[in-house]
């Protein structure tokens, strides 16, 4: 259960100044404050609920699951005048991967993309553009689950389906 905690007028401020939607449930399954749930996620993950850590947590997750790049979050950040670094929102996102808040798509490319949706699911690849879509749950299965090595453990397996557009006939 998600207990109101006091936060900062100035930190309040910032959330409200997102213009996000405001859902009674920030996380599945739970009411009440959302920032408090947004609080209560960075400390069970371990992580101490810094002012740049708040205002991350709120973009990428008062919406519901996403696909998102650095640089886009970077680009919310700016708009809801959050004055925080491009490097600040890399080293933030590394860290709620670490943590097991969002988990990094493997896409294969350069550009890393994120996901707030840390179930076991797969993705589309838009390869022209790089936009990432989750595939229906049903899409994939995998006969046999292949044998670790020797000293090591599976933890994931992720598929990625690369897309192709097709032009338009006619």
């Amino acid at each position: 259960m998600v207990t109101p905690l006091s936060v900062p007028k100035s930190l309040s401020r910032e959330i409200e100044a997102t213009q996000m939607p405001q859902p009674m449930q920030v996380l599945a399954g739970q009411k009440g404050c959302p920032v408090a749930a947004i609080r209560e996620r960075l400390k069970a993950a371990g992580l101490r609920p810094t002012r740049q850590r708040m205002i991350l947590g709120w973009l990428l997750f008062a919406g519901g699951d996403r696909h998102i790049t650095a640089e886009t979050l970077f680009g919310e950040v700016n708009r809801v005048r959050g004055h925080l670094s491009l490097a600040t929102v890399y080293n933030t996102l590394n860290q709620f991967r670490d943590s097991g808040l969002i988990r990094q798509v493997p896409t294969g490319g350069t550009r890393a993309v994120y996901d707030t949706n840390t179930g076991d699911h797969h993705h589309y690849l838009v390869e022209s553009d790089g936009t990432i879509m989750d595939l229906p749950d049903d899409a994939v299965s995998l006969a046999v689950r292949p044998q670790a090595p020797e000293g090591y453990r599976i933890v994931g397996v992720d598929v990625v389906v690369r897309l192709e557009k097709i032009a338009p006939q006619g």
